[in-house]
């Protein structure tokens, strides 16, 4: 029997926990806003799930522009994990495919950046290893499209840089992406709105009364969504109608869109034809959107992680994906 481990997944905007139980936690955390408080975060999360022999780690806060670099990025990180482990075992997943400890992670930091796309690609694959498979995984803020060949992931880039450039790594997301990234000058350069609100707007996501993660702190409701996307008209409740308000969300949904199935045209250009499309995240609304379109992708079979594994375990997949993999001895260096 494998050690009871815990999968961390540490981004810039939240943090993300799988127990090898199947218990799953995601908690936000501005880390670029905080990351002093890196490490009181990550033992409260920690604390929250049942006691493991083993902690996997992969990460994509390196990013935030609280460090200096991304090396800087992930031994911050790294150290902030190191406190809260103790002497528990910590193995950290890189773009190699791999583990490192901790000590090799250190020496190595910039293989540990941004590869928690690579983990759940390799757990997907270990389930279908004889088809031709696209992984859409679509979050808060960003979406990732991984090829895999017969269970294989085979990436045309590794670091984030290099996905961004081939189409791999797409940086749009159902909540935190502004409004202005996706429309560009035709609306306010501000941070008046965010996709989500396009995405209520349009009655594709739900309204979350409790949740004022907006970009002006009220509710994530229809009528406060409608106002803030009234802003990016340089308008308001009073003098946008109900019908203006819904069709600028929808302008914003169709270039979102769009914009994922160029990205999925590249990941696809001169491959084998795909047998499934796997959709994963909080955001996989968005990847079924362009799975329903994309020529290369509607005659394939939809898989979504949120109906087989259970919504809570889909939001948090890249932790669950390391978890996973850290009981198996090919993925050790």
């Amino acid at each position: 029997m494998s050690k009871p481990t815990l999968g961390l997944d540490i981004g810039g905007a939240n943090l993300k926990a799988v127990h090898s139980s199947g218990q799953a936690r995601a908690v936000p955390f501005a880390l670029w806003k905080y990351p002093e408080r890196l490490g009181t975060e990550l033992k409260r999360l920690c604390d929250s799930v049942p006691a493991f022999d083993r902690l996997a780690v992969t990460m994509t806060g390196e990013l935030c522009d609280c460090f200096e670099t991304k090396r800087e990025g992930v031994k911050a990180i790294l150290r902030a994990v190191r406190t809260v482990a103790g002497t528990t075992a910590i193995w950290v997943w890189t773009t190699g495919g791999r583990f490192l400890t901790l000590e090799e992670a250190n020496e190595k930091p910039l293989s540990a950046a941004a590869a928690n796309w690579l983990a759940l690609g390799y757990f997907v694959g270990r389930h279908f290893p004889t088809e031709n498979v696209v992984l859409m995984d679509t979050g808060s803020t960003t979406t990732d499209i991984v090829y895999l060949r017969q269970g294989i992931p085979e990436p045309r880039g590794r670091t984030d840089r290099e996905r961004l450039e081939t189409g791999e790594l797409v940086y749009t997301g159902v909540r935190r992406t502004p409004i202005c990234s996706v429309l560009g000058m035709s609306v306010a350069a501000e941070f008046f709105a965010t996709m989500h609100d396009a995405y209520v707007v349009a009655g594709l996501l739900p309204e979350e009364p409790d949740n004022c993660d907006t970009a002006d702190g009220r509710p994530a409701t229809r009528e406060n969504a409608r106002a803030r996307l009234a802003r990016m008209r340089c308008a308001d409740g009073e003098t946008f109608s109900v019908g203006q308000v819904r069709a600028l969300a929808e302008q914003a949904l169709a270039a979102q869109w769009n914009a994922v199935h160029r990205a999925a045209a590249s990941v696809l250009r001169d491959r084998p034809a795909v047998q499934r499309v796997v959709l994963a995240g909080s955001g996989e609304i968005l990847g079924r959107q362009v799975a329903a379109r994309h020529p290369l992708l509607t005659e394939a079979t939809l898989v979504s992680l949120a109906d087989w594994l259970g919504l809570a375990l889909s939001e948090s997949a890249c932790a669950h994906a390391v978890a996973v993999l850290a009981a198996q001895e090919e993925f050790y260096a």
